[in-house]
């Protein structure tokens, strides 16, 4: 089974996103608004084979890219995924782009793309 911690800072979304892969069979071991909250989590987080990251967590709030920064310096060795509804002239999407080893998606995302990129049916 597939373990995925998904961060985003609208509480709607990260309850519908964990919502539907866990439905599908995934285990959804870290679901987070913040870095902060992610990192009172560091184990289980740690313990995931994919992140599923908004690119912007809010005003005045550490940003997905930190998110992937503190990731990688921990050892999470999984995929990152980024997730943006902003244009990609937006500078923190740009910067989510130039990271190594992950990809950019759009929002709202398919619940189909998301249940592919966790490896469990649709």
């Amino acid at each position: 089974m597939v373990r995925v911690l998904v961060v985003d800072d609208d509480p709607d979304l990260l309850f519908a996103m964990s919502e539907l892969l866990r439905e599908a069979g995934a285990d959804v071991c870290v679901s987070a608004q913040s870095l902060a909250e992610l990192q009172a989590q560091r184990a289980r987080a740690l313990e995931c084979s994919l992140a599923v990251v908004d690119v912007n967590l809010g005003p005045r709030q550490p940003t997905g890219v930190d998110v992937y920064r503190w990731l990688r310096a921990e050892g999470f060795p999984g995929r990152i995924v980024f997730l943006t509804g902003h244009a990609q002239s937006n500078e923190l999407v740009q910067a989510a782009c130039r990271t190594p080893d992950t990809s950019v998606l759009s929002k709202p995302i398919d619940a189909d793309v998301l249940l592919r990129l966790a490896g469990v049916p649709a």
